[in-house]
Parts: C-alpha cells; structure tokens; sequence
C-alpha cells in the first residue's frame, strides 16, 4: 500500500507544541507528515523542532526570500498547489478563530489557507481557543459554514484552558487526534453508491406548552453508525433528534421532535433507501396533550395511548430494503433478550436486529459504550462484547455486509 501523507496545519493557538507530539505519533503509523505552520505558529515553536519531528521541510511562508516567479513558469510547478492537490488528508490543529474565519469566507493569504483552497482531499479542523471566543455568535457561524462545504470541524473538548478558566475550547488528547486520522485515512468505498437513512436519538412527546414525556437516549449508536456508514462511502441520510450528539462529519440530516415528525421523514425518504438502521428510541406512547401550561399546584392523570410502530410500517413503505433494527430490554437474561429480540425481528419483518440491554448503567443510553446481539432472519447470533459504540458500529456494519447484498430499490434516473 502506498505511503499516505497528511497536511498538519499548525496556526497559533498555545496547543502547538502539542502538535510534535502527534507528528511522532503519525510517523510511527509510517504516515508522511507535511507541516505548514503559520507565523503565529512559530512565535510559539521553532520550525526547526517542526521539521525535526517530521523529517520535512516545514512550509511557512509562499514567498521565500529567494523567489522568482521566472522559476514558476520555466517548471509550470506551485509547490503549494502541489502539497494540497497529492496529500490524503489536511488537519488543522490547533486551529484559531482566525484561521477558520479566513477558511469559512474563501481568504486565502497565507501558505496555510492558500493550500486548503486548493485542496481536493478531505480537511479536519480541530478548533482551540477560549470558551468565550468558541462560543462567539461569529466563530460559530463560521464553524456552520465550514461545516456546509463539507469540512469536518471537530467541536473542542472540555477542560482547563491556558487562559486559566475553564469551560469548552480545549484540544483533544493528541492520541484521539492521530485515531481519527487513521480512521479518514483508512476510509473506504464498499458502500459507495448506495443511500442509507439512520435514525438516532429518543422522540418527546407533549403533555402541554411546557412539559414533555422523553427518555433518555443521547443518539450516540444511531450517530456512530451514520459515521460508520459514511466513512465506507455511503450516501447518508441521519434523521436525529434535537437534543442528540452532532455527528462529527458533514452528512445530510433532518432534524425531529416527535414521533409523528420521525413518521413523516420516514415516509418521505424510505422509498429512495437501499438500507436504513432504525435506532431511535421512539415513544411507544402518544399522549393526551393539555392546553397551556398544566397547573403544578395539583394532582394530574396523564392519559397514554399505545400508538403504532414505525418499525412495523417500514418494509411496507418498502420491501426492497435491507432493514436493520434495534430492541432495547432492562435488566434480562441474555437468553430472555435475545428471545424479545428474536420476536420482534419476525413481527417487524427486519432482515437483522441489534439487541442491548439498558439496565446497566456503563451501556446503553448515554453512555460511550454497548454490548449487542446482532441476530438475522436464520437465527444466526453475533455477541459483541462490552466496547466503545464506534467499533460497536464497526463490528454491525462488517457483519451485515458480509451477509447481505444490498438491493438498489430506486430507479437510476431518479
């Protein structure tokens, strides 16, 4: 397999010296680092130390001292149209509110920002900065708009920030940093071509103006496998919920609220699906909804009526489809759930579904975590074990692709 290269864009937040760490990281994984630092960068860390940990010359400015544009049109070679138009993968890290502001209205004036107009590789963007400048109406507007031309922006974590306050803003670890990377460099096409619709996240239903009946999914799986999915090439379609995780690449969404909007997008986009992983925690309920705002200062009897199941109308609204879909249980035998799921597998006509248990309070809902069953249509059973919903994600799709061919059940010129 050919040498892969990453662009590492390194602008001038204080986490840059962080950055020869993730350099030595990445040339441990035989990645070809090119470092384009920018002037602030190297206020903060020498280019040498830059080219030292990567081996490369470090690029820092379009205009050398020794420039002729003479040189330019006897080679008809830009060096930096050059960089951006032969690497796989550009990462800006740590990137200032500056940097994404230029890059979100098309400035280009800097080595950095020229190479990345000109790129035609996938761009991350790993934001760092003060809370206050993170949260500013103008950096997130900017952020939205990187985010539309398809750029992934990877919102910051957490933390104590070098300014000594603390709140969001922070750079991720620099491990996490190099995993995401190998995991764009390592991108497939095996679902290339084919639509898939993911739905994530739990419904709310209203009691009145004010309060509403929910649960408590995060939408953390359903969102790990549209990231799955997206990563191999698909074309995904993410139905979510207003209160869910974000996915952290750039993919068509439709946002819902109730069960009824759920219903409603389904309809509308399942007949142009070739494969959808139903994971949303919906309501089971529809409830009696009061006008204005019920009175707290007395007692009150909600009236809930079982409502039908999306689940159920799926394979209607589309036979072709390859349909995955997820049960959730509290506290059973792994012999009990797998027959709950087992059950509901027949009576939903699913050509797979994903059983978990969600009594256990380091899996399921809100947590980074899950261990499933993955069951088909034969009876056949896939354990995965206790492990981050990402490779959780991973391990559904191998073992759905492996069994299944998917069926196109739109027309071509469509």
């Amino acid at each position: 397999m050919a040498r892969k290269t990453v662009v590492l864009g390194i602008t001038g937040g204080i986490a840059a010296f962080r950055m020869l760490e993730l350099i030595v990281l990445l040339r441990a994984k035989d990645i070809n680092v090119i470092v384009i630092a920018t002037p602030s960068a190297c206020r903060i860390v020498p280019p040498k130390e830059f080219e030292k940990a990567s081996g490369n010359k470090v690029r820092t400015q379009l205009f050398d001292n020794n420039f002729d544009y003479t040189d330019i049109l006897r080679e008809r070679r830009v060096e930096h149209i050059d960089i951006a138009q032969s690497s796989h993968l550009i990462v800006i890290a740590p990137a200032t509110a500056n940097v994404m502001a230029k890059l979100a209205t098309g400035i280009a004036d800097d080595y950095l920002t020229t190479t990345v107009l000109a790129a035609t590789c996938p761009v991350m963007i790993y934001p760092s900065m003060n809370t206050v400048m993170w949260r500013n109406p103008v950096t997130q507007k900017n952020v939205a708009a990187l985010r539309s031309f398809d750029t992934q922006v990877i919102a910051p974590a957490s933390g104590v920030l070098a300014c000594g306050t603390e709140g969001e803003g922070r750079l991720p670890p620099v491990g996490a940093i190099a995993d995401e990377i190998m995991v764009q460099l390592n991108r497939t096409n095996a679902l290339h071509g084919k639509r898939i619709l993911v739905t994530a996240g739990g419904t709310r239903e209203p009691i009145d103006a004010v309060r509403f009946l929910t649960n408590r999914s995060s939408g953390k799986m359903g969102v790990a496998i549209a990231e799955e999915c997206f990563l191999r090439g698909a074309q995904v379609t993410l139905l979510r919920s207003k209160t869910s995780v974000q996915p952290r690449y750039p993919m068509q969404e439709h946002l819902f609220d109730t069960a009824d909007d759920l219903e409603r997008l389904m309809v509308e986009l399942l007949p142009k699906t070739d494969m959808c992983f139903h994971v949303a925690a919906v309501s089971d309920f529809t409830v009696e909804q009061h006008k204005g705002k019920v009175s707290g200062n007395a007692s009150h009897i909600l009236r809930l009526t079982p409502r039908s199941k999306i689940l159920d109308r799926i394979k209607h609204i589309n036979p072709n489809i390859t349909l995955i879909a997820f049960k959730a249980e509290a506290n059973l035998s792994d012999k009990a759930l797998l027959d709950a799921a087992k059950k509901r597998l027949a009576a939903s006509s699913a050509d797979y579904i994903v059983a978990n248990d969600i009594g256990k309070s380091d899996r399921g809902f809100e947590s980074d975590d899950n261990e499933v069953f993955v069951i088909d249509k034969k009876g056949n059973v896939l354990h995965i074990p206790l492990t981050s919903k990402r490779i959780v994600a991973q391990k559904i799709l191998d073992s759905v692709l492996v069994r299944t061919c998917i069926k196109t059940s739109y027309s071509s010129n469509e």
